[in-house]
């Protein structure tokens, strides 16, 4: 888990951004340190949780093991997963991330609605890595 980048369970999970005070963009992951809009001459950063619901921008799957820091075993066979890109409209901006165990890209079409869900990474020894996944509307999860 990355510290500030989601909160909450089940249907309250939302990811979490900052929007500057001064010209009202939105950033996610997070931003602390400076409004990266480069028309804006900065403003206070605060806290805001995003849509939870967008829709599919684009996608494509994963068909190989990525590198480190990702963290996978590598004695198991790679299980190819679909990724998304997702446009919160009322944001406006695009969040990449994985869909959902079970949904490959031949479920997916661009402009379907997605909301962003509680994942899990990896687990080991006690210690749960969480982040979240796009489901598309309408799935039981």
């Amino acid at each position: 888990m990355v510290a500030g980048w989601f909160t909450g369970e089940g249907d309250g999970f939302r990811l979490l951004g900052t929007r500057c005070a001064a010209c009202r963009s939105v950033f996610f992951p997070r931003e602390d340190a400076y409004c990266r809009n480069p028309g804006c001459s900065g403003g206070d950063l605060e806290e805001v949780p995003l849509s939870r619901r967008g829709r599919v921008w684009s996608y494509t799957d994963s068909r190989y093991r990525p590198p480190s820091p990702y963290v996978t075993d590598p004695e198991l066979p790679w299980e190819p997963y679909a990724l998304m890109a997702v446009e919160l409209e009322s944001e406006r901006i695009v969040v990449l991330g994985q869909a959902v165990p079970g949904i490959t890209v031949a479920d997916l079409t661009v402009g379907m609605e997605v909301e962003v869900v509680p994942g899990v990474l990896d687990e080991d020894m006690g210690t749960t890595w969480t982040t979240w996944w796009w489901r598309p509307t309408g799935v039981a999860g």
